[in-house]
């Protein structure tokens, strides 16, 4: 590809006005008229006419009293929630001490295994050295065939 040439014709050159205003200098068709300036039209003057005063006040009217319902004291209701949150407060509790008790069992299980297995190890022979079920004494025989 040839960069040395432009892509495009050279871009018209812009003048600025005092203001900052943009004019851009490109051959423009010739024109049959004058061209015709935008004058924005002017509003139609509103007439206002004499204020009125108004003759009624209009204030909403009070929303309608309406009697309260008897209270009524729903026992069975509160019985019957009652009776739900024992129940579900008990099944929590017999939950977590089933839960302990299983750890406590597996904890006083796993507990009882170690000390078996420290008392079978320092009671049983089959190791030298200390604690391996050898006695302290010292057993020396002396055996002769004297007597033949």
């Amino acid at each position: 590809m040839d960069l040395t040439t432009p892509q495009q014709p050279f871009a018209a050159p812009v003048l600025h006005g005092p203001d900052g205003t943009p004019y851009y200098l490109t051959p423009t068709p010739n024109l049959t008229a004058p061209p015709a300036l935008y004058h924005p039209a002017t509003p139609a003057s509103v007439v206002h006419g004499p204020a009125l005063a108004p003759t009624t006040v209009y204030l909403p009217a009070p929303p309608p009293a309406t009697n309260p319902a008897p209270a009524r004291d729903p026992w069975p209701a509160r019985l019957l929630a009652g009776g739900v949150a024992l129940g579900a407060g008990g099944l929590g509790i017999g939950y977590a001490v089933q839960a302990v008790a299983a750890a406590a069992g597996s904890v006083g299980g796993l507990a009882a295994l170690g000390v078996g297995a420290y008392a079978l190890a320092k009671t049983t022979g089959g190791g030298g050295g200390r604690g391996s079920g050898q006695g302290a004494v010292n057993v020396h025989v002396n055996v002769s065939n004297r007597n033949r």
